[in-house]
């Protein structure tokens, strides 16, 4: 595997994320139904386009299997294809994220208890919670900050 950081984003490439995207909310984010999900996914590619930084797992094939996206100092994104989910690729993409662009912060949906454990067990606490996520749907957010 290789971490990149791309600064060409390429409809091609916006749409594998788009699709990593979805198969990896499907298989984690359990509380949300298929429509919510089509209508979030609505936000995505715009997303993906606007991040000022989007850091990309690729396998030997050159196709991306995980990827983050981070804007001051914060993971806005990062999500991992299900069949490489547990192999390191999250933790190696936190690395680098606090390697180089110094990440302190993340937001996690308090209805997926493996995110937020795996963000605790990469050194983040939680210190504030909201009842609505950023679009104002009732999802619970997880504001953690790395501990150091």
């Amino acid at each position: 595997m290789k971490i990149i950081e791309t600064r060409q984003r390429s409809p091609l490439l916006i749409a594998q994320l788009t699709d990593l995207w979805e198969k990896s909310v499907r298989a984690t984010h359990l509380f949300l139904s298929a429509t919510e999900i089509q209508k979030i996914k609505t936000y995505i590619k715009p997303a993906l386009n606007e991040i000022p930084h989007l850091i990309i797992a690729e396998n030997e094939q050159n196709i991306p299997v995980a990827f983050m996206g981070i804007a001051e100092h914060m993971i806005e994104m990062l999500f991992v294809t299900p069949e490489q989910r547990g192999h390191g690729l999250g933790r190696r993409l936190i690395q680098y994220g606090i390697a180089n662009y110094a990440i302190e912060e993340v937001a996690v949906n308090e209805q997926n208890p493996q995110a937020k454990g795996f963000y605790e067990r990469m050194g983040f606490e939680v210190y504030k919670r909201t009842d609505h996520d950023e679009q104002g749907n009732p999802y619970p957010i997880l504001y953690m900050k790395l501990q150091n």
